[in-house]
């Protein structure tokens, strides 16, 4: 069952089974767990919030309990609302006796034009934007299965159960090689397939059946928010984190930037981060990245910190013919040190050429790993108007949210 779908989308997509079919017997809530509000909020919409705008394009299968798929897609098409079907497609499939089956069930629904699959739970709801970008960035980085995990800061003891009931300690474990795992965990699609296929056990999670296939996985650092929901203490948990964005503390703030640079022919071009051989370069002191300067004064509009121009001076000599990879980490560097987290940027690109659509997505996977945040990317012409309709240079707008967390 399809919400929304688009077959004529072509390239590699990044393909997501959100597992919403559990019971939630420990959470006593009466009701399948995903489906159950935190804050007056579903947990499965909450959870769909975080893939809304980003980058690339996405094909999700949200498993979820029979007889509530028409509940689910209700909450799918709220969540995601009017957002581009062409770069967002999901399918709503029945989940099986036990995650590892409901899994299964999910997998089948992803077309073959996913090249990487994440899976998350729906009862990890507040896990950020930032960390599925993170996590799929990097299996595709490192062709390898990649799951989020946090160090355990617990003292661990190895106990024995007594013939009485009670448990007598005997040991102290090691914390220091121990992770605690969250998701999305993700993986190269094929390996997940098969290590699925090939499974021949139940495992508590993903990671653990691709291993026990032979095949790697890594870690990379997990989030605080990214807690499971499992019993009552959990979901107060959860509700307190969703209420101190309440009235009285700080909310996302927005800032907007604009810059503009001619066209120069003795330059190469860059643009949103990208090398475009073969075409016009834009003139300036670094690289003349039009996009990544307005992305930047954006940033810092919105932290209050001023803009490009007084954080990056013309006259300095290490950013002469600097890419704007440069300016947007140290634009990110300054917002985080002064308690600031990116949630996301949007840009537009104004002008005749280049030809911007064909190389969208790379530019959009290019800024969002820099930053490490959700970034989306457009682009316009002036109808042949100003000195973008005459070819003379391109024009760029930004729009940025930023929040303060310190």
């Amino acid at each position: 069952m399809s919400v929304a779908a688009d077959s004529a989308l072509a390239g590699p997509r990044t393909g997501v089974v959100i597992v919403a079919a559990g019971s939630g017997t420990r959470l006593g809530a009466g009701q399948p767990k995903a489906f159950v509000p935190v804050a007056g909020v579903p947990m499965l919409e909450r959870a769909l919030w975080s893939f809304v705008g980003l980058p690339g394009e996405w094909e999700l299968a949200i498993v979820v309990p029979e007889g509530f798929e028409d509940e689910a897609r209700q909450l799918a098409e709220r969540a995601f609302g009017e957002y581009e079907s062409s770069r967002m497609t999901l399918h709503l499939c029945l989940g099986g006796e036990s995650r590892q089956a409901s899994v299964r069930e999910g997998l089948r629904c992803l077309s073959e034009q996913c090249d990487v699959i994440l899976v998350h739970d729906a009862a990890r709801c507040m896990a950020s934007s930032a960390l599925i970008e993170r996590v799929a960035g990097a299996v595709r980085a490192t062709h390898a299965g990649v799951i989020p995990a946090l160090p355990v800061v617990d003292t661990i003891k190895r106990v024995r159960t007594n013939p009485s009931g009670s448990e007598s300690i005997e040991e102290t474990v090691s914390r220091t090689p121990l992770r605690a795992v969250q998701t999305p965990q993700g993986f190269p699609a094929a390996a997940l397939r098969r290590a699925y296929e090939m499974a021949a056990e139940e495992y508590t999670d993903d990671a653990a059946i691709v291993s026990a296939c032979g095949y790697q996985a890594s870690t990379i650092p997990g989030e605080g928010d990214a807690f499971k929901i499992t019993t009552p203490a959990d979901l107060r948990r959860a509700e307190q984190h969703v209420e101190s964005f309440a009235p009285g503390v700080p909310l996302p703030s927005v800032g907007f930037g604009v810059d503009a640079h001619a066209f120069d022919p003795s330059c190469e071009l860059w643009l949103a981060g990208l090398h475009w051989p073969g075409e016009i370069g834009l003139s300036g002191h670094s690289d003349g990245d039009a996009v990544a300067h307005a992305m930047c004064d954006a940033l810092l509009s919105a932290a209050g910190l001023g803009d490009i121009g007084e954080m990056f001076g013309t006259e300095d000599p290490e950013l002469e013919g600097a890419h704007g990879e440069v300016f947007l980490r140290r634009t990110r560097e300054r917002l985080e040190s002064h308690g600031y987290v990116i949630c996301g940027v949007s840009a537009q690109v104004v002008s005749q050429r280049p030809r911007f659509a064909s190389r969208r997505i790379e530019a959009e996977r290019a800024l969002s790993a820099v930053l490490g945040a959700p970034v989306s990317c457009s682009a316009t012409t002036s109808d042949r108007l100003g000195f973008m309709g005459r070819e003379e240079g391109v024009l760029a707008f930004a729009v940025a949210t930023v929040q303060f967390r310190q």
